[in-house]
């Protein structure tokens, strides 16, 4: 397990050495979102019953940053690795691509829930918030920051340059957490919009996370996390084998 230490060890180091970019500033853009759209919405739009729209607002915020962090750690890492040629460095070593993975993936897990613990702290002050199912919090959030490092990984293997990554980043992660139910629930769309709300796997994950919140969420929780493992699996499988493969990595 050398190996795996080492390289868990230096993705962890990367992103903790520039915590005011990594860490702050995600907490920050967060606190700033609670602050614009609370102020505004607050006696305009209530949810549930009895929760006001901050409080309901709040987790979505948490959940929101887990996602962006955990997708930004794996991305980021590996396309920097492979544009500056260090990633041979990676390659050479005696490490399995279950090592790789599990790495690369935990770390970003290990970031994402940093950041998601530093928004909840510092927007709890403005909402009421109760923890009605501890345990549904902590498997969404641990979840949902797997799935999105192993799609970061994708992201990373798959691209050769930043404008690639920004393009999978603007055009696929930015749109499926804003249109996952961060700042509404989707009963208040219209039909059709409800139904396409509910291809996307993030919406699954921010409702479920909100569920050990409030105890009231859109759909099933057991249907949310059954939707997450699902596609965790997938993506996990299909990163391990570009790894095995060494898709794009070993030219």
């Amino acid at each position: 397990m050398t190996g795996f230490n080492t390289l868990l060890y230096k993705e962890v180091l990367r992103f903790w050495k520039v915590a005011t970019q990594t860490i702050t500033a995600p907490v920050m853009t967060a606190l700033l979102y609670l602050l614009i759209f609370g102020h505004v919405l607050e006696e305009h739009v209530q949810v549930y019953p009895g929760v006001r729209y901050t409080a309901f607002l709040v987790p979505g915020l948490v959940m929101m940053s887990v996602l962006q962090n955990s997708f930004a750690n794996s991305s980021s890492s590996l396309i920097q690795s492979k544009i500056t040629g260090n990633l041979v460095f990676v390659l050479l070593p005696p490490l399995s691509h279950w090592e790789i993975f599990g790495a690369y993936v935990l770390a970003a897990i290990l970031r994402g829930l940093t950041v998601g613990a530093g928004v909840f702290i510092v927007t709890a002050w403005f909402a009421d918030l109760h923890f009605v199912a501890p345990l549904w919090i902590a498997l969404f959030a641990l979840l949902g920051a797997a799935m999105l490092g192993t799609m970061g990984l994708i992201a990373g293997i798959w691209a050769e340059k930043f404008d690639q990554l920004a393009a999978f980043q603007n055009f696929l992660i930015m749109p499926a957490t804003f249109l996952s139910g961060v700042f509404y629930s989707i009963h208040s769309l219209p039909p059709f919009w409800q139904g396409l709300s509910r291809f996307n796997p993030f919406f699954y994950m921010i409702d479920g996370f909100r569920f050990g919140f409030f105890g009231k969420s859109d759909v099933d929780p057991v249907f949310s996390l059954l939707i997450v493992t699902v596609f965790f699996l997938l993506l996990a499988g299909l990163a391990v084998q570009m790894l095995q493969r060494g898709y794009k990595l070993r030219h």
